[in-house]
């Protein structure tokens, strides 16, 4: 190489060098007025790039001892808007399965915000009980009147002042029908509805999530899952068995307990509320229950519900194998919630804890539809939870909060007409959950007898 090539590769180089300086000049002006502050770093690395290049082109004896660059500078400026803002390959990742993991405040802060909704629609609830119950007692009032001309007519007309032979007759066949009635009808039996839900109502996808469902952050209630005509119109019908157990209840959270529960005293806490359901079930209304006390949140002697639906599965699967009459699954639970909220509710005179219907859809925002989750009996579990859910809210308004939506499943994939079932909270009394249970197994009943189709 002469002295005029060398002068001129100098040049050139030196007007490289001076472009190059130009151009990072301008372009850290630009990035950081664009990138809130982070332009600087990323012309670094894309200067430092350039002169590795400029380097390897005119000074190829030189060893950096860096690790390898990406091939261009729009990779580099790219490869450093990425680590700059991870936010932007958010889509490249792959999230996998993982179950979602929330903090104690998120956690706690979703809680009191679902616990502010229940509680409005309580209080919603029960004003529309009150203008109810007026109309109720106008109507009332008016009937009486009308009974009152009416009789006062029939003892005119009557020969003797009272009614004739054939009326008598009749209503004392009417009177005989309706003892014959009364005497199959279970004790504790609600007969008349204190609130009418029109059936149109219904069709309205947002009132039914605001007035029947509370749906978790963390899913999300499709439309097409969420079918009040659908839901109705599945047949929950049971045809009883005498001879052979037809209802399972269990605890997946056995140590559950209440406000004065008693330590090691097993009739004090969800279990002693099952063994009250399981009676009234079966006394009261004729049906056969096993109830399975066995306990899945206690591991190596300490309280541990990190995986207790996976070890009730399989006692429950075992069940359901060996008694295959059983159709109906309940497991009774008992809510958290903080200790100055007190669930509770009055039902024929009684203190009466407030229950909620708890659904698993297999399916969280994060993920998706759960595959290793599979529950094919979804939009069954959901009309069961729905056609209690209907005649609750007619026939003891104020009795039940929601039905909660969640993204898992919780075992409701077993059957059919599987439930998980939250009777008040650790704040309740357990005379108030066991209260709780009346109210509940008579909306069973109803449910069971075809009630449910509205």
């Amino acid at each position: 190489m002469n002295d005029l090539e060398k002068k001129v590769r100098g040049i050139l180089i030196l007007c490289v060098i001076l472009v190059g300086i130009y151009l990072a000049g301008k372009c850290y002006s630009m990035w950081e007025q664009k990138s809130g502050g982070q332009g600087g770093r990323i012309l670094g690395k894309a200067y430092a790039q350039a002169g590795a290049c400029a380097a390897e082109l005119f000074l190829p004896g030189m060893d950096y001892g860096q690790e390898e660059l990406p091939d261009d500078l729009f990779s580099a400026v790219l490869q450093t808007v990425r680590e700059q803002f991870p936010i932007l390959s958010f889509q490249e990742t792959d999230c996998g399965e993982e179950a979602i993991i929330e903090d104690s405040e998120t956690a706690e802060a979703i809680r009191e915000e679902n616990e502010k909704l229940i509680a409005q629609k309580s209080q919603e609830e029960n004003q529309a009980q009150a203008v109810t119950e007026e109309n109720q007692q106008a109507q009332e009032g008016q009937s009486t009147d009308q009974e009152g001309q009416s009789t006062d007519q029939e003892s005119q007309s009557s020969p003797e002042g009272g009614p004739n032979s054939e009326t008598a007759e009749a209503d004392s066949g009417a009177q005989t029908d309706e003892a014959m009635e009364a005497a199959q009808i279970p004790e504790g039996t609600a007969l008349q509805k204190q609130v009418e839900i029109p059936r149109e109502q219904l069709a309205d996808f947002n009132y039914l999530l605001n007035n029947f469902f509370v749906v978790d952050p963390t899913t999300t209630a499709l439309e097409s899952q969420i079918n009040a005509e659908a839901l109705l119109g599945k047949d929950m019908k049971l045809e009883k068995d005498p001879e052979n157990p037809q209802i399972l209840i269990y605890h997946t959270h056995s140590q559950e307990g209440f406000a004065n529960s008693v330590e090691g005293d097993t009739s004090t806490t969800v279990i002693g509320v099952g063994d009250y359901l399981a009676e009234l079930l079966q006394e009261r209304y004729g049906y056969q229950v096993l109830h399975i006390t066995d306990t899945f949140d206690i591991v190596d002697g300490q309280l541990d519900r990190s995986a207790a639906y996976n070890y009730a599965e399989p006692v429950i699967s075992q069940a359901l194998q060996e008694h295959p009459t059983i159709e109906i699954v309940i497991d009774l639970h008992r809510d958290g919630v903080d200790a100055s909220k007190h669930l509770v509710t009055e039902v024929n005179g009684k203190q009466t804890a407030q229950v909620m219907f708890f659904n698993g859809l297999s399916r969280t925002n994060q993920n998706g539809e759960i595959s290793y989750l599979p529950n094919p009996y979804i939009q069954d579990n959901l009309a069961f939870s729905f056609q209690l859910e209907y005649l609750a809210k007619q026939y003891y308004p104020g009795y039940t909060r929601c039905i909660y939506l969640k993204g898992y499943r919780y075992n409701l994939h077993l059957r059919p007409r599987s439930l998980l079932l939250e009777v008040g909270a650790q704040t309740n009394t357990v005379e108030e959950a066991k209260n709780a249970m009346e109210p509940f197994a008579d909306l069973l009943y109803k449910v069971l007898n075809g009630e449910g189709n509205g």
